[in-house]
């Protein structure tokens, strides 16, 4: 069977659906964004892609602060009610029945809810048209203990997180092979 060609568009699939939170402790909003994701691994650095229209907006540039807190399957309802609620009508944290905890590093507070809050401080802003992307430092990830397992190893599979893909929210499932396991070697048995 022949691919179908379709007009050029976003269609890179499954993205990270996040909640950003942005402002400070008093005065701060929550943002649905899924266009987000990693620039560079020394120095950290992320980027959320936001547009202007958007109340958020002037609050990231504001304060060259924002906070990406990823969500997983409990947090769904309010990942898709934040992303089609302005934050100008509606208290986000109110509304969804969420918790501001207070950030190491930003003003901007994290989800408590989250399972996983990245502190970034924006190093620079690109106007790409339809959105801008603030690139961001990373400055802290705060992660939930209840995710760490016994050796003190954050085990990510116990987040239950989710992404999205072509208008609908999905669990991430099972594991199927890790970083470099097609090349290991295989250990043979010594008794063997």
């Amino acid at each position: 069977m022949a691919k179908r060609i379709w007009k050029p568009g976003t269609f890179i699939y499954p993205i990270p659906a996040v909640l950003v939170s942005c402002g400070n402790m008093e005065k701060s909003n929550i943002l649905t964004v899924a266009w987000t994701g990693i620039i560079n691994t020394n120095p950290a650095r992320v980027y959320i892609s936001v547009r202007p229209e958007r109340y958020s907006y002037n609050l990231i540039k504001e304060s060259g602060e924002f906070v990406i807190n990823l969500t997983n399957e409990k947090l769904t309802y309010a990942t898709d009610w934040c992303g089609v609620r302005s934050g100008a009508k509606f208290d986000k944290f109110k509304e969804m029945h969420l918790t501001k905890e207070k950030a190491e590093f930003v003003s901007a507070p994290l989800i408590k809810e989250s399972p996983v809050s990245v502190e970034c401080r924006v190093v620079e802003e690109k106007n790409y048209g339809s959105h801008t992307m603030f690139i961001g430092e990373v400055l802290s990830i705060d992660a939930d203990e209840k995710y760490f397992d016994e050796k003190g190893a954050f085990d990510i599979s116990k987040c239950n997180l989710i992404a999205y893909a072509n208008g609908g929210y999905y669990t991430l499932g099972k594991k199927v092979g890790k970083f470099g396991y097609s090349v290991e070697k295989k250990r043979k048995n010594k008794k063997g």
